[in-house]
């Protein structure tokens, strides 16, 4: 038992390392050519079938509306705090950007409001909350040790966009998601804080950072 413990162990280590360390790596040095979005989707199907398939895995997780209205509360005053600070951040550093994309492309906006929790939010919090906490759970059985992890890998990821701001905003929203997940554990409820922040990005200018085609 204890060797059958041990490698499979190795397995999840080795199965962490490829998908979200490699396969990132793998983009930045476009070896991998796929459309970001794209990748994303076939990865989140997999990791949905892997989910779905594993009796361990609670799906109640997948949506959770009792936990995601406990937790609601405290995701909208973080926020609201969170907000202010990122305004005022943007209108000292670079007030030119501020609210640029709803002034310049007020239809595009719109549609990203739309679309982006749906296409883009979900899946991700479906793959590095859902999938992450409960596939490597026997590598980080520390709670602290599961969300410095999951925000870990959910931040490195961002390279991708070949920005370091994207980066550590994206480390600093991960570890958000990944506390409201802990404690809520509701998919639904780091979704939506991940959708707030998101498309308060996106509204306050700073969305260049996270458009893959500036980029590419």
């Amino acid at each position: 038992m204890l060797a059958y413990g041990m490698v499979l162990k190795l397995l999840r280590a080795v199965e962490l390392a490829l998908l979200f360390l490699l396969l990132p790596l793998l983009y930045v040095l476009d070896i991998l050519a796929v459309p970001v979005l794209l990748m994303l989707a076939l990865f989140t199907v997999i990791c949905c079938v892997i989910l779905l398939r594993d009796p361990a895995f609670d799906r109640k997780r997948l949506c959770n509306s009792g936990g995601f209205r406990a937790r609601l509360p405290v995701m909208l005053r973080g926020f609201a705090v969170n907000a202010v600070v990122i305004t005022l951040a943007v209108i000292v550093f670079d007030p030119d950007l501020l609210f640029a994309f709803l002034r310049r492309a007020p239809a595009i906006w719109a549609i990203v409001m739309v679309f982006y929790p749906l296409v883009s939010v979900y899946p991700q919090e479906l793959v590095y909350r859902a999938f992450f906490f409960h596939r490597y759970r026997i590598l980080f059985p520390k709670r602290w040790m599961m969300m410095a992890a999951s925000t870990a890998v959910f931040g490195y990821t961002h390279i991708v966009f070949e920005n370091p701001l994207a980066v550590v905003m994206t480390l600093i929203g991960g570890w958000l998601f990944a506390r409201t997940y802990e404690r809520s554990r509701s998919v639904l409820a780091c979704t939506v804080e991940h959708a707030l922040y998101g498309c308060f990005i996106f509204t306050i200018g700073l969305g260049l950072h996270f458009y893959h085609g500036a980029v590419r």
